[in-house]
């Protein structure tokens, strides 16, 4: 790395650094809207925005309301949305059917999404956890969450959300032989272009609190989910995991969380060079806010700083609820 490098005063590290030109000219990563996926939430009804108390700006959408944002991202040059619903919890059962009712709401947002605005791309999230009356992202039997079993469901899921016009769907579950069910299912019904983004390091963590929240998986939530997703001390047990879904059929993969995880980020991208992404996930977004919000922190550098990492880490691109306020942001400095 330092071969050629003369020392002091030959080479002074600060002459690229003197202003903002020469700074630009050597940066070693851009951030752009295209880097991002927009993660909104959807709910039942018309005209409703309801606030999530712990993810201060982000709402749950409607419907209608949902294709107007997702047409500002649009414009912001914002590639692709994921849609998060949070249904009745009178459709909530044990075996989650709703998950693959291929009239259900993020179905019915999808293909209002796509009529409205089909030069983005609409991504799905595969995971029962919305569904389910004990909160899981997979199906409960005595106690256990069975893999084999949660696997055929989330294959109807993907299924019916492919019908729907999904251009990406992202399992998130972390059951075991997802991809490969899932790729298999897709190539046989036709959807051989539907890709696969695999949360294929998805840890047990901390930081998804607000997000339960936000699809209404709080209270239902009954134990934890260490049996299936990740221990968060360990970071070979993940290049396992993103080297099982790419033989599978994984188009891209995923790690979440984001910036607490970036050192696996890193070894993945240096690992695999496959597209990689991270999602900054919702406690890492409400501890922006709660920071900025009490004056600690600068709010618009520290979003675009904590996104810079991402790039930095080798992300190709990154899930974040910051996605149209930070396209906004880079359009205002590239002016």
């Amino acid at each position: 790395m330092a071969i050629g490098l003369q020392g002091f005063p030959r080479t002074r590290q600060r002459r690229t650094r003197q202003a903002p030109w020469s700074r630009a000219m050597v940066s070693e990563n851009v951030l752009k809207p295209a880097d991002f996926i927009w993660p909104i939430f959807v709910v039942e009804g018309e005209g409703k925005v309801e606030p999530i108390a712990a993810m201060p700006g982000v709402n749950r959408l409607s419907i209608d309301i949902a294709v107007e944002r997702v047409k500002e991202a649009a414009d912001f040059g914002i590639p692709c949305v994921a849609i998060f619903p949070n249904i009745d919890k009178s459709l909530r059962t044990e075996t989650c059917e709703e998950a693959w009712n291929p009239d259900n709401l993020v179905c019915r947002a999808t293909r209002a999404i796509r009529e409205a605005v089909p030069h983005i791309g609409v991504m799905e999230d595969v995971a029962l956890d919305p569904y389910s009356s004990t909160g899981h992202d997979g199906i409960v039997r005595d106690g256990r969450i069975v893999n084999d079993e949660s696997v055929e469901a989330l294959v109807r899921q993907g299924l019916a959300q492919a019908a729907a016009g999904a251009n990406i769907i992202g399992p998130s579950d972390m059951m075991d032989g997802r991809i490969g069910a899932l790729r298999d299912a897709l190539e046989n019904a036709g959807y051989q272009d539907v890709m696969l983004l695999s949360y294929a390091a998805k840890y047990a963590s901390s930081f998804y609190g607000p997000f339960r929240e936000a699809v209404g998986a709080d209270a239902t939530l009954k134990g934890d989910k260490k049996t299936y997703q990740m221990d968060s001390a360990n970071t070979d047990e993940a290049l396992r995991e993103v080297a099982m879904d790419i033989a599978e059929g994984a188009d891209m993969v995923m790690i979440k969380p984001g910036m607490p995880y970036l050192d696996i980020c890193q070894r993945v991208k240096a690992e695999f060079a496959v597209p990689t992404f991270a999602y900054q996930v919702s406690g890492e977004y409400a501890m922006i806010e709660a920071a900025a919000g009490n004056g600690w922190i600068d709010r618009e550098k520290a979003i675009l700083e904590s996104l810079m990492a991402f790039k930095r880490a080798g992300c190709d691109g990154i899930l974040t609820y910051y996605a149209v306020e930070a396209s906004k942001m880079l359009m205002t400095q590239n002016a």
